[in-house]
């Protein structure tokens, strides 16, 4: 059996894992933006399937299937047949408020963290007395 504390640490750590990755795909699909033809990449979580130690993981990662952005640009190098140019289909403004959920996310686990850290080291002091 694993204590409480453990868990709590653990699960916290689990999920700033996750929002981490969170984070690094935002900012991949933030500077692909101007990339001809990139698709934006999302993530999905998962519970953790080993239920002594419980958190989450990354269930996968995988391409937007949004439709890419058309533009008629006759004269760009990138243009088909027709004269149009597929652009991404990343939206900076989603991407952002993407990043700020992570972030808060990234936080709230971050102070369940320490507040996990803290009971134990307190936890500690009590038993050294």
């Amino acid at each position: 059996m694993t204590d409480p504390f453990t868990t709590a640490l653990g699960t916290s750590a689990s999920a700033m894992r996750a929002q981490g990755t969170r984070i690094r795909i935002v900012t991949e699909n933030i500077a692909n933006a101007d990339t001809p033809g990139f698709q934006r990449k999302q993530l999905s979580f998962e519970a953790s399937g080993d239920t002594r130690k419980p958190g989450v993981d990354i269930k996968r990662i995988f391409a937007d299937d949004a439709p890419l952005r058309q533009s008629y640009e006759p004269g760009h190098p990138l243009a088909d047949a027709n004269g149009y140019v597929l652009s991404s289909n990343v939206n900076p403004l989603i991407e952002l408020a993407d990043f700020r959920q992570a972030q808060r996310s990234y936080e709230a686990s971050t102070s369940m963290f320490e507040q996990a850290r803290s009971l134990y080291q307190r936890t500690i002091d009590l038993l050294r007395r």
